[in-house]
């Protein structure tokens, strides 16, 4: 009913649409993925996790996101993926449910697992019949609104923990009322998201554009790489970090909040920098904003600082992730998935190493520093490898022309 009033009095189709992936964001990336980060300390507290073990947990949950973008990456049939985005819908909940129930981390590590699997249906098959809709239906190919959902479900997975914590729940406590929040999200996620149609639709490429060499996808890999690497570093830490800053005690989930919120309208001003300078420029920009954005509390530990230094991540962690997706999908309209897939397994794979190496290290000395000052330095190394791109690379002087 409410789906039918929007459609028909407030909102156009192409934002009805989009919405769907914007909710689906909110319930498999914020929720059934991202609560974690904010819970970890208090399950660290109430449990027998630690640096390691969490770290851990971390991997095996971006190793399940991996085996989704695998599966993505390699679907070409629009109902297939249909269907499985719907199943992620449903994982992203029982997953969520799962975590209240155990407190054997061998139960835990297959819940977070499955969220992860969840999640790439989200960030990669939505994107998918997304990007697939707004073509068939000559609309411009931004994701903007989709991955806002992104911003705003870490926002909302941590204020819905903060809220609790005041509330003095426990931890287990704390997963089944955000299951019950994931129910409610799946909803218009699932009710808003058309089932594709399969006709004789075929969507019209530039037949002058030039697709991108073998040397520019190697290189735009090793890039992605390298910026997954620096992103799930503090994606995954930076609460526990943050708590144990001098001074900074109870702070954690407020920086969270903060990168939450940054990110979820930087989507739509990475859009308009994408538009004007072009997508490995605004890329580049996003990326070496993001390495001062890890390098800021390791030279400042002030609150201010902290929080600024989270919002920064927040609005260039998202603007690296769309764009790139959405240039995937413009250089091959009519597979988006498959260019998508390999990105996010390149992406994926940095996000299984770096936070069981740095919940080791961690561990090991009894702070996160070299663990932070590694993720800066991958990430300046992502921005190199694009700038050798644009100067040196025929086709992605030419690419940076998608704008």
């Amino acid at each position: 009913m409410l789906s039918n009033f929007l459609h028909r009095y407030v909102l156009p189709q192409r934002f009805y649409v989009l919405l769907a992936g914007f909710f689906s964001q909110l319930l498999c990336l914020g929720v059934a993925r991202f609560a974690y980060t904010p819970l970890l300390p208090l399950m660290q507290q109430q449990t027998l996790l630690d640096d390691t073990s969490g770290g851990m947990l971390a991997a095996v949950n971006y190793l399940g996101y991996m085996a989704g973008a695998l599966l993505a990456a390699n679907l070409s049939d629009l109902k297939l993926k249909d269907r499985l985005y719907r199943l992620g819908l449903i994982l992203a909940i029982v997953s969520t449910l799962g975590m209240a129930f155990t407190e054997n981390v061998y139960w835990w590590a297959c819940w977070r697992f499955i969220a992860g699997l969840s999640s790439a249906g989200s960030m990669l098959l939505a994107s998918a019949l997304i990007m697939h809709w707004l073509l068939r239906h000559k609309h411009r190919a931004e994701l903007g609104i989709h991955f806002a959902g992104l911003g705003l479900g870490i926002a909302l997975a941590a204020l819905l923990v903060e809220l609790m914590l005041a509330m003095q729940l426990e931890w287990h406590t704390q997963w089944q009322y955000l299951a019950v929040c994931a129910v409610l999200l799946a909803i218009p996620a699932w009710r808003w998201l058309p089932v594709p149609e399969i006709n004789t639709f075929t969507i019209q490429t530039n037949a002058a554009a030039t697709l991108p060499t073998s040397r520019f996808i190697r290189v735009m890999l090793a890039s992605y790489f390298c910026a997954g690497y620096g992103y799930v570093i503090s994606a995954t830490f930076i609460v526990t970090i943050v708590e144990r800053m001098p001074g900074l005690a109870g702070s954690g989930n407020l920086s969270f909040i903060i990168l939450g919120l940054a990110a979820a309208p930087a989507v739509l001003l990475w859009d308009r920098i994408a538009r004007k300078i072009g997508y490995l420029k605004a890329i580049m920009l996003a990326l070496l904003a993001q390495m001062l954005a890890i390098l800021l509390p390791l030279w400042l530990s002030s609150l201010v600082v902290v929080l600024f230094s989270a919002a920064l991540f927040g609005a260039t962690f998202i603007g690296v992730v769309s764009l790139v997706l959405t240039m995937a999908g413009r250089l091959y309209p009519s597979k988006p998935a498959k260019l998508m897939g390999k990105m996010t397994l390149a992406y994926g794979s940095a996000q299984v190493i770096a936070p069981a190496l740095t919940g080791y290290i961690a561990d090991t000395t009894g702070q996160y520093t070299i663990g932070l000052y590694l993720a800066a330095f991958f990430v300046g190394l992502g921005a190199l490898l694009i700038a050798v791109l644009i100067a040196t690379d025929q086709t992605a002087q030419q690419l940076d022309g998608l704008k």
